[in-house]
Protein backbone atom coordinates (compact mmCIF):
# COMPACT_ATOMS: atom_id res chain seq x y z
CA UNK A 1 0.00 0.00 0.00
CA UNK A 2 1.96 3.14 -1.51
CA UNK A 3 1.48 6.35 0.79
CA UNK A 4 3.06 9.44 0.27
CA UNK A 5 5.05 11.27 2.64
CA UNK A 6 4.73 8.44 4.92
CA UNK A 7 7.78 6.69 6.83
CA UNK A 8 8.31 2.80 7.13
CA UNK A 9 8.93 3.85 10.28
CA UNK A 10 5.58 5.11 10.78
CA UNK A 11 4.10 2.06 8.70
CA UNK A 12 6.03 -0.60 11.36
CA UNK A 13 4.42 1.75 14.21
CA UNK A 14 1.34 1.71 12.90
CA UNK A 15 1.22 -2.31 11.64
CA UNK A 16 2.39 -3.02 15.48
CA UNK A 17 -0.88 -0.74 17.31
CA UNK A 18 -2.96 -2.35 14.82
CA UNK A 19 -1.96 -5.60 15.29
CA UNK A 20 -2.13 -4.97 19.24
CA UNK A 21 -5.64 -3.64 19.32
CA UNK A 22 -6.65 -6.91 17.31
CA UNK A 23 -8.88 -5.57 15.20
CA UNK A 24 -9.45 -8.23 12.23
CA UNK A 25 -7.47 -11.52 11.74
CA UNK A 26 -3.47 -11.13 11.75
CA UNK A 27 -3.02 -12.37 7.63
CA UNK A 28 -5.60 -9.42 6.99
CA UNK A 29 -3.64 -7.52 8.86
CA UNK A 30 -0.62 -8.21 6.86
CA UNK A 31 -2.71 -8.59 3.57
CA UNK A 32 -3.76 -4.79 3.52
CA UNK A 33 -0.06 -3.74 4.79
CA UNK A 34 1.25 -5.74 2.14
CA UNK A 35 3.86 -7.77 3.76
CA UNK A 36 3.94 -11.90 4.38
CA UNK A 37 2.85 -13.09 7.68
CA UNK A 38 6.24 -14.02 8.29
CA UNK A 39 7.96 -10.32 8.19
CA UNK A 40 4.59 -9.28 10.25
CA UNK A 41 5.25 -11.69 13.18
CA UNK A 42 9.43 -10.58 12.36
CA UNK A 43 7.71 -7.27 13.12
CA UNK A 44 5.94 -7.77 15.92
CA UNK A 45 8.82 -10.40 17.77
CA UNK A 46 11.44 -7.64 17.48
CA UNK A 47 9.03 -4.97 18.90
CA UNK A 48 8.05 -6.98 22.19
CA UNK A 49 11.51 -7.97 22.57
CA UNK A 50 13.27 -4.32 21.91
CA UNK A 51 10.50 -2.09 21.96
CA UNK A 52 10.39 0.79 19.26
CA UNK A 53 14.22 0.23 18.21
CA UNK A 54 13.22 -2.94 17.16
CA UNK A 55 11.46 -1.20 14.47
CA UNK A 56 14.20 0.39 12.84
CA UNK A 57 16.14 -0.57 9.78
CA UNK A 58 19.10 -3.00 10.49
CA UNK A 59 22.30 -3.72 8.66
CA UNK A 60 22.12 -6.45 6.31
CA UNK A 61 26.15 -6.32 6.45
CA UNK A 62 27.01 -10.37 7.45
CA UNK A 63 28.56 -10.57 11.05
CA UNK A 64 31.40 -12.33 9.56
CA UNK A 65 33.50 -13.44 6.39
CA UNK A 66 34.87 -16.78 6.62
CA UNK A 67 36.58 -15.80 3.21
CA UNK A 68 37.97 -12.27 4.31
CA UNK A 69 41.65 -12.12 3.34
CA UNK A 70 43.94 -10.30 5.83
CA UNK A 71 44.40 -6.48 5.30
CA UNK A 72 48.16 -6.63 6.28
CA UNK A 73 50.27 -8.73 3.84
CA UNK A 74 52.34 -11.01 5.23
CA UNK A 75 55.84 -11.72 5.34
Amino acid sequence: MPFTGVSRMDRKREFVALAGAEVGGFGELCRRFGISRTLGYRILARYRQMGAVGLEDRSRRPLSSPRRTDLAPRR
